[in-house]
C-alpha cells in the first residue's frame, strides 16, 4: 500500500477561488490570512508557527505567500500554491509587511482573517493607512464543507486512528495473558503514538508533518475523569475505568476516535455510566444530519444523560468540527445556530465524569452526508467490546 497524503497544486487553487468568490459576494477584494490552519489550507504550506510572519495575500491575482527567506526552500519542496515573497529575518532592519506590500497592489479595502491578532492588523494598517480594514468569515465558511480529496485523507487517519486503538489494548491484553504489571498511562500513550506514525511511514508516501501526527490522551481511574487530563505515570489495574482519546492527522486532516474501557468484571455503576454514554452517542450520531442545527443535536444528544440522571457530570458540549484543525467550527453546541450541511466533519463526542471514580466518553469523527450521518472511526464500542479480560 502506498497512500499519497500530498494535494495536488490544482486543489488548492480550487480552494482559493472558493474562497475569493465568497470574499467577493460580501464586497471584499482583497484579503490576508495568517493562521498556520488557514495558510496551509489556501497553498499546502505546512510550517512551524513562531514569531516571524507568515501570511497569505489573496485577490483576483492569486495567491502571494509572505514567509522568511529561511522558509522558501521548504516552501518550495512542498510547492506552495502560490507566488512566494520573502523577507530576511524578523524583527528585521525593515517591517516584513513591507515585502507583502511591494509586491501587491494597494487594496482600498482589505479583509483579514478573523483569528489575527491585533499588533498584525495595527501593522498592516501602518502599510496601508487609507485601505478600510474589515473582518471576512469568508475562509472559515470555506473550510466548513469538506471536498472529496479532504474526505479521502479523513478516511485514512480514522482507519489508522483505530489502529491506534487496537494498539494499546494489545498491550494491555498482552500483559494480562503474561501475568505481568499493566502498563501506565504514559507507556499506552507512547505505544499509540508509535502506531500511529509508523502505520504512516510504512504505507504512505510524502507524510504531512503536523503539530500531533497521532496520540491522543490516555488516562485512567479519577485521572480520567478530568476531560483532558493527560497521562500520568500511573500503572493501571484491574477494575479500572480507562480512556484512549486518540486521533491522527493524514495530509493535515484530522480525526478523533474516544472509546471507554473497563479492566476487568465491571460493576453496577461502571455499567449504567457506560451504557447511558453509549446511547447519548448513538443519538447523537442520529442527530447528525443536514437541516438540523448544531445546537439541536447537541440538545438531543445531551438529554439522553440528562434524563439518566447524569447532569451533575455533564462537562462539555456534544462536539466540535473537525478538518485541517482537530478543533474548529461549527460547535456542536447550544450557542451555536449553524445548520448541518452534507460535506461537513464533526465529532460526535458526549461524556460524563464523576469525581473521584472515572470518565466515560466515547468519540467517533462524523462525515455529514446527504442521508444522515456516518462515522469514519469503526472500533466497536458494545459493552461486550471494551471490558477487558483479565
Amino acid at each position: 500500500m502506498s497512500f499519497e497524503q500530498r494535494l495536488p497544486v490544482e486543489f488548492y487553487h480550487r480552494v482559493q477561488q472558493d474562497v475569493l468568490q465568497r470574499m467577493q459576494a460580501d464586497g471584499d477584494r482583497a484579503a490576508v490570512f495568517d493562521h498556520p490552519d488557514d495558510v496551509a489550507y489556501l497553498t499546502g504550506f505546512f510550517h512551524h508557527a513562531g514569531e516571524r510572519p507568515v501570511a497569505v495575500h489573496l485577490d483576483g491575482s492569486g495567491a502571494v505567500l509572505l514567509l522568511p527567506e529561511l522558509e522558501r526552500e521548504h516552501a518550495e519542496w512542498q510547492e506552495a500554491a502560490a507566488e512566494l515573497v520573502s523577507y530576511p529575518e524578523f524583527p528585521g532592519i525593515r517591517s516584513p509587511w513591507a515585502y507583502l506590500a511591494d509586491s501587491v497592489a494597494e487594496p482600498e479595502r482589505l479583509a483579514m482573517s478573523e483569528s489575527m491578532s491585533i499588533g498584525r492588523r495595527r501593522q498592516l494598517g501602518r502599510l496601508w493607512p487609507t485601505a478600510t480594514m474589515v473582518t471576512t468569515s469568508a475562509l472559515s465558511e470555506a473550510r466548513l464543507r469538506k471536498h472529496p480529496e479532504e474526505i479521502a485523507l479523513h478516511a485514512e487517519a480514522a482507519r489508522i486512528t483505530d489502529l491506534m486503538i487496537e494498539a494499546g489494548i494489545g498491550l494491555i491484553r498482552a500483559a494480562a495473558e503474561a501475568g505481568r504489571e499493566f502498563p501506565s498511562e504514559a507507556e499506552l500513550a507512547r505505544e499509540v503514538a508509535a502506531c500511529g506514525t509508523s502505520t504512516m511511514y510504512a504505507e504512505h508516501r510524502d507524510v504531512v508533518v503536523v503539530g500531533l501526527l497521532a496520540g491522543g490522551l490516555v488516562y485512567a481511574g479519577a485521572n480520567s475523569a478530568k476531560p483532558h487530563g493527560l497521562p500520568s505515570g500511573y500503572r493501571l489495574r484491574p477494575g479500572d475505568t480507562f480512556m484512549l482519546s486518540l486521533g491522527c492527522a493524514v495530509g493535515g486532516r484530522y480525526v478523533e476516535g474516544e472509546r471507554t474501557f473497563i479492566l476487568g468484571e465491571p460493576n453496577r455503576d461502571q455499567v449504567r455510566y457506560y451504557e447511558a454514554v453509549r446511547r447519548a452517542q448513538q443519538t447523537g450520531i442520529d442527530a447528525i444530519r443536514p437541516g438540523l442545527s448544531c445546537a439541536e443535536s447537541n440538545r438531543l444528544c445531551l438529554d439522553v444523560l440528562r434524563e439518566a440522571g447524569l447532569a451533575q457530570y455533564l462537562r462539555h458540549r456534544q462536539g466540535h468540527g473537525i478538518g485541517i484543525g482537530m478543533h474548529e467550527p461549527p460547535w456542536l453546541e447550544d450557542g451555536d445556530s449553524t445548520t448541518l450541511e452534507a460535506g461537513f466533519v464533526v465529532s460526535n463526542e458526549p461524556g460524563i465524569y464523576v469525581p473521584g471514580h472515572a470518565g466515560y466518553r466515547i468519540s467517533d469523527s462524523m462525515l455529514v452526508t446527504a442521508e444522515g450521518a456516518r462515522p469514519f472511526t469503526g472500533y466497536p464500542k458494545a459493552l461486550d467490546d471494551i471490558v477487558i479480560d483479565i
